[in-house]
């Protein structure tokens, strides 16, 4: 399942025109890689440094309310700007990991990338967090999308009836295998899988998307927690060059994904 896929083809049609084909965010991975040192040269900088785009608000932990960067680890320092406050779900997240991970801001990909409406681009929550964040290290931008999905939803994204017990690296049919997948049943019984995904999409070149790792962690009510931690994209909307790495590694995928902080209250 790609949710970058499912996520930016739902809107598309209530994005008004769109000025690339919705299969453009596919682009082949393997031209991004060759284009990794073009996507920091000083045309590509130049676009960047120009600021060309600001983020539209939208409320509450719908959506991302203003581009403000929060940054990682409950000791790090203030940038020697004035930023905007951050965002409140962008600090609880970098709270929660290390600081070497870089500066965390939430975003929404349908604004970056489709010019989004505020209410195009509103989506509901389940998760406390639950979003979109890109992640800034070393001159670079990645992302990391977190959703939770409960199993009514899930069965329909799916198109067929959840198993919680599903070996998520076994091949099905004709689908390609996963790359360097990791199945782990955890002590308390949740099934964490975890792999790399070169994002090796057909589509156009307003959009590509970099490598990144995914992450599902299934849980005994059938409900998953889907994570992808990206590289980033070049192209239509782009806040920077790629990373060298996806943002977050394995481990801290999992430690994220099953602390408490990421499990709705009550």
């Amino acid at each position: 399942m790609n949710d970058v896929r499912e996520l930016l083809g739902r809107a598309a049609e209530g994005a008004g025109k769109p000025a690339f084909a919705a299969g453009a965010v596919y682009a082949k991975a393997a031209r991004i890689r060759r284009r990794r040192r073009a996507a920091a040269s000083a045309a590509v900088l130049a676009v960047v440094a120009a600021g060309a785009f600001a983020l539209p608000r939208t409320g509450g932990d719908e959506g991302p309310a203003h581009t403000s960067v929060a940054s990682a680890g409950p000791s790090a320092s203030p940038t020697t700007s004035a930023p905007a406050p951050a965002s409140a779900k962008a600090e609880r997240l970098a709270a929660l990991l290390p600081p070497d991970v870089g500066e965390i801001e939430e975003v929404s990909l349908l604004a970056l990338i489709k010019n989004a409406t505020p209410e195009q681009a509103r989506t509901t929550y389940l998760g406390p967090l639950d979003g979109q964040y890109a992640f800034r290290k070393d001159g670079g931008v990645g992302y990391l999308l977190l959703t939770l999905m409960d199993r009514e939803a899930l069965e329909r994204k799916m198109g067929r009836p959840a198993d919680p017990a599903e070996d998520l690296c076994a091949r099905i049919g004709q689908e390609p295998a996963r790359d360097d997948c990791v199945r782990e049943v955890l002590p308390d019984g949740r099934t964490l899988t975890t792999w790399h995904d070169s994002m090796d999409y057909s589509g156009d070149d307003s959009v590509g998307w970099g490598p990144e790792l995914v992450g599902r962690l299934t849980q005994s009510d059938g409900s998953q927690f889907l994570v992808r931690s990206s590289t980033g994209f070049v192209g239509s909307g782009t806040q920077g060059p790629l990373l060298s790495e996806p943002p977050l590694s394995r481990q801290q995928l999992k430690k994220l994904l099953t602390g408490p902080e990421v499990l709705p209250k009550g």
